[in-house]
């Protein structure tokens, strides 16, 4: 079969997209599998189909690039808006259902666009780091410096050390700056570092506004590009009202010859 498909990538985070919005298109495992792979297949982090789905404008079908499927994804939120918006479903806002539920969006251009992130209401501080849900599971390790890290390694060691390798955990290492922090991050899923994690990202923001009092606005860099995160935080050690900020970037279309 002749597969339509689109490439965008939010930040270096890139995402293989597929348009079954007026036609049911189903995937297998390993469709997707091969689909994301960089060496026989298209390549991307994770591929999500956009379908439609009452009371919502479109609904985030996201997948891994194993084939598994996913949770939240911050960086392939804003890209399948970008995609909606692209195919006309929507025009400058929208409110559409992922894997962890509704969110909302702006699109302001592909440079920017705003994704509304769930409430935090927990985050452990453990012998690791700070781990928390922000749509998907992160651990943030705070480091002093970049050198002598090695995000490959460390990051898939904590992400199946005993404490994490039933369900698995997105790993995080953040170096504070003055206005921008430095972000990396081991994706599970991906089993790699990433260029970017939007969710990884906010998961991070949370970490040094908890840890160092750092205040809404918080700037990130990542391997990919710029995001920043902003929230509301209130007595109750509730976070609120996260926006996660970023471009979504259309790269190019093409057609697949798959069996599935």
């Amino acid at each position: 079969m002749k597969l339509d498909f689109y490439k965008y990538h939010g930040t270096g985070n890139d995402f293989i997209l597929i348009d079954s919005f007026n036609k049911d298109i189903q995937l297998s495992k390993d469709n997707i599998e091969q689909l994301c792979h960089r060496r026989f297949g298209i390549g991307a982090d994770g591929l999500m189909i956009l379908r439609k789905h009452d009371g919502y404008d479109f609904e985030m079908d996201f997948y891994n690039s194993d084939g598994n499927q996913g949770s939240m994804c911050g960086n392939g939120g804003r890209c399948i808006v970008a995609f909606a918006h692209d195919l006309g479903i929507i025009e400058d806002t929208t409110k559409f259902l992922a894997p962890d539920g509704e969110h909302e969006a702006k699109f302001f251009s592909h440079d920017k666009i705003s994704l509304k992130m769930i409430d935090v209401d927990y985050i452990e501080n453990n012998e690791l780091g700070f781990f928390m849900n922000t749509g998907s599971p992160h651990l943030v390790i705070t480091k002093e410096t970049e050198l002598g890290l090695n995000v490959f390694e460390e990051g898939k060691s904590i992400r199946y050390s005993e404490k994490y390798r039933n369900e698995g955990v997105n790993v995080n290492f953040v170096i504070p700056g003055t206005d921008n922090s430095k972000i990396f991050t081991y994706e599970r899923g991906v089993e790699n570092q990433t260029f970017s994690c939007g969710t990884g990202t906010v998961a991070a923001a949370l970490t040094l506004h908890k840890n160092r009092n750092t205040q809404s606005p918080i700037r990130f860099t990542t391997l990919g590009g710029n995001l920043s995160v902003l929230f509301n935080f209130d007595a109750h050690d509730k976070y609120s009202n996260i926006w996660l900020e970023g471009s979504a970037i259309r790269t190019f279309q093409g057609i697949s010859n798959i069996i599935i």
